[in-house]
């Protein structure tokens, strides 16, 4: 047992003492004076000695009985988490390291708002399926203090609808808290008093963006609101700009030399930093050689500047559709760190020597300098790859020649073919290579959940004017699978060296959601196998073989990755599910991923060291590595949310126009307040009860349909249904629909 005066210089010191003194076996309840007296408090400290106790009970550390007797909080009761509000009042908190949330009530929310951090105390056991419950009895912290809205002005004062709806409140501004905001416009409120008893917050008026119907506008507000880092802090740009945009020739003796090899750099047509490019060659064995050369960002961005500062708080680059708030300044992200066609640039390289069953039997990793040979794009090599097998069974290239002034489409592919055919073998050969990669990976139960992604069209001032899929060719198959490759080889190689790395994980689901997956599947005969502690990707993969091309393929693919946790950053390797592989890491984009240029920086010091490498400094960067990892896995977790948002605004806005028309759609949700109908252009929207037609819809929850009580009508998941568009609201980010009656139908 301490001493008041050894011990007790600082509060947290003081607080320490008191509750090592109450874990003793020998402690029983006493009163503050007889602690005191025990631990040889002076009289002169003994009101301190009152304060912290107070501030231990304040913190729900300790209790003090109807006898003023202290002892500590039982483990468990009280528990500190993050509250996540729903629309109708009440929550749930979710508590680290519990897999289940924990139901707060709307009369035991405490004036807790959406992504506050909360104590909560455990009133009410789960049982039969049901949530734990429990109240928030203190609000550690407010996720915000800031909001973006629509302001409305009356003559005296105003009002903020917040964009998130979550909030729970309208936010009242004061005439002299209003600033030069007027009616309609998106602003950026600065909280001033929470909501408490059924009042409102109030708010103060700091920054105007504009108009609703501004352009531009709608993705500034997810700036503002998510607080994104849009702009580079000056001292940041300087170090980028006092970078030469030439690589060192000092370095260059130390490095493989690539710069006669055939490499190519395969991407979006409008991607503009490149930071990976690839090359195959075909081995006297038979096997085949992979290279997979990375961007040397970790090279330009040394650990402690500037650069390497920003990018850690920034963690990932966020795409917003019309514009990107990259990780790092363009100066370096499209500059000398881009691998742009000619140039001689710096890079990490995994060479992998890989057998006709698709498995890499050596590899190398080395540092490197190459100078791309071609930037192409995946429609440029879909073509290519379109006409080399054509001329493998017989058919001539010249054929094109003589009908492009008939066929537009030929005329560009025979531009393309022209222009790049001296690589056509080269892009047989990774065609061949990514098939057999492919092959191997749907073998070991890689699961293809081939779901459509949105490309959305933008005019010259960024409003949508169309949505439609995305359409991938095998182009993109090459790309993806080579990547995947790499980042395995890098992984499993430094996981053997028990290097401090950071691993991308993804786990087994948890069994529950699966039980709960296999209730639906079982309506269309269809089962996850596999018992309790032996699940395997395969189970899964054989129900996606199963499903391709059935209607309710987009449904249960759908459905399968809600069951799938989610893949995150972590400095232990647990595999990842997802891709039915042991090791897994992220390595190949370090121009946008903190995670990747963090592994650049062990990669680099392995090879520079020897493969010889300190044991304190392994412990160092293995501190840093579950740091950065953690840091990294929020930040991803927030591009994520923008990225969808900045989609489901857009999706809405070019539905505004579309009110009244109708187009034919496939369930998609089915939820105890309606169902979510998918259009086939990925728009999809809510049918709520009151628009599916004059009868009561009774929810299934198990079969997840909707039954009409009177007219048995039923509505399940994968259903084909026709629509019509009710109401669209960008701000909301909304779209509703309304059932089309069949005796409407019929009659056209």
């Amino acid at each position: 047992m301490g001493s008041w005066l050894v011990e007790g210089e600082g509060m947290e010191e003081k607080e320490k003492l008191i509750i090592d003194f109450m874990k003793e076996v020998s402690y029983v309840p006493m009163k503050a004076k007889e602690m005191a007296s025990i631990l040889s408090v002076p009289k002169t400290e003994y009101s301190t000695f009152v304060e912290v106790l107070n501030h231990l009970e304040e913190e729900y550390k300790i209790q003090k009985n109807r006898k003023s007797k202290y002892s500590l909080v039982a483990q468990g009761r009280y528990l500190a988490g993050i509250f996540r509000a729903n629309e109708k009042g009440f929550g749930f908190v979710k508590v680290e390291h519990r897999e289940n949330e924990i139901y707060i009530g709307k009369t035991n929310k405490k004036g807790a708002l959406h992504g506050d951090k909360v104590l909560i105390e455990r009133i009410e056991e789960g049982e039969n399926g049901h949530h734990e419950e429990g109240r928030v009895v203190k609000i550690l912290s407010r996720e915000k203090d800031s909001l973006v809205g629509v302001f409305t002005k009356s003559q005296n004062y105003g009002f903020v609808v917040p964009d998130d709806r979550k909030f729970g409140t309208d936010i009242f501004i004061s005439k002299k808290n209003m600033g030069k905001a007027r009616n309609n416009s998106k602003v950026l409120v600065e909280i001033t008093k929470y909501p408490e008893k059924g009042k409102n917050a109030e708010g103060k008026i700091i920054e105007v963006l504009g108009n609703i119907n501004e352009a531009g506008v709608d993705m500034l507000s997810l700036i503002k609101e998510y607080r994104l880092p849009y702009e580079f802090p000056e001292k940041v740009v300087e170090e980028a700009r006092s970078i030469k945009e030439e690589i060192s020739k000092k370095d260059i003796p130390n490095r493989l030399d690539l710069r006669e090899e055939e490499i190519f750099t395969i991407d979006g047509e409008d991607a503009k930093d490149l930071d990976d490019a690839v090359q195959v060659k075909k081995l006297e064995n038979g096997n085949y050689l992979l290279g997979v050369h990375i961007a040397d960002v970790s090279y330009y961005v040394t650990e402690g500047s500037q650069l390497d500062r920003e990018a850690i708080v920034r963690g990932t680059s966020i795409y917003m559709l019309d514009r990107v708030i990259p990780m790092l300044p363009r100066e370096l992200s499209n500059g000398i760190c881009s691998l742009n066609e000619g140039k001689d640039r710096f890079t990490l390289s995994v060479m992998m020597e890989i057998d006709k069953e698709g498995q890499v039997v050596s590899s190398d990793i080395q540092k490197s300098i190459i100078q791309v040979t071609r930037r192409m794009n995946y429609s440029d090599v879909a073509i290519l790859l379109k006409y080399a097998n054509k001329e493998e069974k017989g058919e001539r290239i010249e054929e094109i020649d003589k009908a492009k002034e008939k066929i537009k489409k030929l005329e560009k592919e025979l531009g393309v073919v022209t222009k790049y055919k001296p690589y056509m073998e080269h892009f047989k050969r990774m065609e061949e290579l990514a098939q057999i990669l492919k092959r191997r990976r749907e073998k070991q139960g890689s699961l293809n959940l081939d779901l459509p992604e949105t490309k959305i069209v933008l005019d010259e001032n960024g409003f949508a004017i169309d949505v439609k899929k995305y359409e991938l060719s095998f182009a993109n198959e090459i790309i993806e699978q080579f990547m995947l490759t790499a980042n395995e080889t890098v992984a499993e190689r430094f996981y053997w060296l028990e290097a401090p790395f950071i691993y991308r994980v993804h786990e087994v689901p948890e069994q529950e959601k699966i039980e709960e997956l296999n209730k639906f599947l079982y309506n269309f005969g269809y089962k996850i196998k596999g018992s309790k502690d032996n699940i395997h990707p395969k189970a899964f993969a054989e129900v996606l073989e199963d499903i391709k091309g059935k209607e309710e393929e987009r449904v249960i693919s759908t459905l399968i990755l809600r069951t799938l946790k989610v893949a995150r950053y972590e400095s232990q390797n647990k595999g990842h599910f997802g891709i039915a592989s042991n090791y897994y890491c992220h390595f190949t984009s370090p121009i946008r991923r903190y995670p990747d240029l963090y592994i650049h920086r062990m990669i680099s010091h392995y090879i520079e060291k020897g493969y010889n490498v300190q044991e304190n400094w392994k412990q160092e960067y293995a501190e840093k590595a579950t740091k950065y990892a953690e840091q990294s896995s929020e930040r991803e977790k927030i591009a994520q949310k923008v990225e969808r948002d900045s989609i489901d605004i857009k999706k809405a806005e070019y539905m505004q126009d579309k009110i009244g028309e109708e187009y034919e759609g496939i369930v998609s949700s089915v939820t105890s307040f309606g169902m979510f109908v998918e259009l086939e252009n990925t728009v999809e929207g809510l049918i709520r009860f009151d628009d599916l037609g004059d009868d009561y819809f009774i929810y299934d929850e198990n079969r997840k349909t909707l039954l009409g009580e009177r007219t048995k009508k039923l509505y399940k998941i994968g259903d084909k249904v026709k629509i019509r568009v009710k109401s669209a609201n960008k701000i909301l980010r909304q779209i509703d629909f309304e059932i089309v009656p069949e005796e409407e139908e019929k009659l056209e």
